[in-house]
């Protein structure tokens, strides 16, 4: 790499690293800009989500506020995500890289269709449960659990707008406020890149001067994106969830 794939390089682990703590598509920063510098999609893939793993990390930092009095939580939605995503990870290995990348820009799409109607759906959820003040959905469930496993596998395959997908997940399974989704969402993705990093270590391409510096900038992108996360008001965060993912799935179609 010349010096200036090198600062471009840093600069994309900082912008990721800003957009997973934040708005969660860390790949429409990093993903697109490895493949552009001539790195190999696979290679790509697996070296970015290994170096995503400090941004995670400093941007559940960034929202200890948010965790306080929701460890409980939190801990069941890592362990479901991370142990899901050994499925994924094995699948990236296994699988032509064709197959999900058809399917990548849809489910993103229907991803941001479930974050844009989420307060209706939730209104309409609320609405259909007797009038009590002490059932607010704030553990995990059986459908929460699912649709959380199911976020973990495609994590640990293609993180590609893992994020949106768990905002939505988390929004429509628990009644707490976007900023706490937000940082539940950056642990889920924090844990399924964890593990997938384990199998990726052992078993996928990696270019580790890539990862060294993504990671170098995606450790100041982390803690800088949950403190922008916790700042923005609810709607602009949603409509910036939404426009993100939309870039994201045009990005895949052009």
């Amino acid at each position: 790499m010349t010096p200036l794939d090198q600062i471009i390089t840093v600069l994309a682990g900082l912008g990721a690293g800003i957009a997973t703590s934040s708005i969660g598509v860390a790949s429409l920063v990093s993903f697109p800009i490895l493949l552009a510098l001539g790195i190999a999609p696979v290679t790509a893939n697996s070296s970015n989500t290994v170096a995503l793993v400090p941004a995670g990390l400093t941007g559940a930092l960034g929202y200890r506020r948010e965790l306080r009095g929701r460890l409980s939580l939190a801990a069941a939605v890592m362990t479901v995500s991370g142990a899901a995503a050994v499925a994924g990870a094995l699948l990236l290995l296994r699988l032509p890289p064709d197959v999900f990348a058809t399917l990548v820009p849809w489910l993103i799409l229907f991803a941001c269709l479930l974050v844009a109607v989420q307060p209706r759906i939730s209104a309409w959820l609320r609405s259909r449960r007797p009038e009590r003040t002490d059932d607010a959905r704030a553990s995990m469930t059986p459908p929460l659990a699912a649709g959380t496993a199911a976020c973990g596998v495609y994590g640990g395959y293609f993180g590609a707008g893992q994020g949106v997908v768990m905002i939505a997940v988390l929004s429509l399974g628990l009644d707490l406020p976007l900023p706490v989704v937000s940082a539940l969402r950056t642990l889920a993705v924090l844990a399924s890149n964890i593990v997938a990093t384990i199998v990726f270590v052992f078993l996928a391409p990696l270019d580790w001067q890539i990862v060294a510096l993504l990671a170098s900038g995606s450790i100041v992108g982390g803690y800088l994106g949950a403190l922008i996360g916790r700042m923005l008001p609810t709607a602009v965060f949603r409509g910036l969830i939404v426009a993100a993912g939309l870039a994201v799935a045009i990005g895949y179609w052009l």
